[in-house]
């Protein structure tokens, strides 16, 4: 992955954008579910795919609070009141380790003084309980999670509140995310939008722009 995949920077990037769940932070409704459901995994699945879905958690992602959520899924599928309920009551066990070689990552642009920022869809109710366990959050001069202003990416207006709000160029804004859609998004407003495709990707891509030393072969 080079600079031509995306198109050359004007300029040297002066600011870095990360998406936080599956780029930092290992997020996964599974990890509670394979607990709920004793092993049965195709179960499993049917639940994630029909009824707690993706489309749903979404919902909350954009600001609808967890109380909303949870009592319109059981009104549709009361049979299945406890383990939707479980989705808010137990998220934490959804949560799983930070991400330790994108982490790294992270870590050297901090040292080399790159300005740092993240744009995550998440809850405005659960972020502030997961914020605790990862201490590098508090490495990024500014977040914005899309729960606390209602906007989730794709959209283009939640990248432009971030560079609106910490006025930055979007030409001068490197933006990571491991969803095609949402790099796309960014791109379209002028960053400089890099797919995550793992951290030894990711460094020779910063590399590339300037952003870290070259990797060691």
């Amino acid at each position: 992955m080079t600079p031509t995949s995306f198109g050359p920077p004007t300029a040297r990037p002066n600011a870095v954008v990360f998406d936080l769940g599956g780029v930092l932070i290992d997020w996964n409704p599974r990890y509670l579910y394979r607990q709920l459901f004793d092993g049965d995994d195709a179960a499993m699945e049917r639940f994630l795919a029909e009824i707690t879905t993706p489309e749903w958690n979404l919902q909350q992602d954009a600001g609808r609070t967890w109380d909303e959520a949870v009592a319109a899924l059981t009104r549709q599928h009361p049979e299945h009141a406890g383990l939707i309920a479980a989705y808010r009551d137990r998220w934490t066990e959804t949560l799983g380790e930070a991400i330790g070689p994108t982490v790294a990552v992270l870590a050297e642009l901090r040292q080399a003084g790159v300005r740092l920022f993240a744009l995550s869809n998440w809850s405005a109710e659960t972020f502030p309980v997961a914020r605790p366990r990862y201490p590098f959050l508090d490495w990024f001069e500014g977040i914005v999670i899309s729960g606390e202003v209602g906007i989730t990416k794709p959209d283009e207006r939640v990248y432009r509140h971030l560079l609106d709000r910490f006025g930055l160029d979007a030409a001068s804004t490197v933006f990571i995310d491991d969803s095609a859609a949402n790099v796309r998004a960014a791109r379209e407003v002028g960053m400089i939008a890099l797919p995550f495709e793992g951290a030894d990707a990711l460094r020779t891509a910063l590399a590339d722009l300037g952003l870290l030393g070259a990797p060691i072969s």
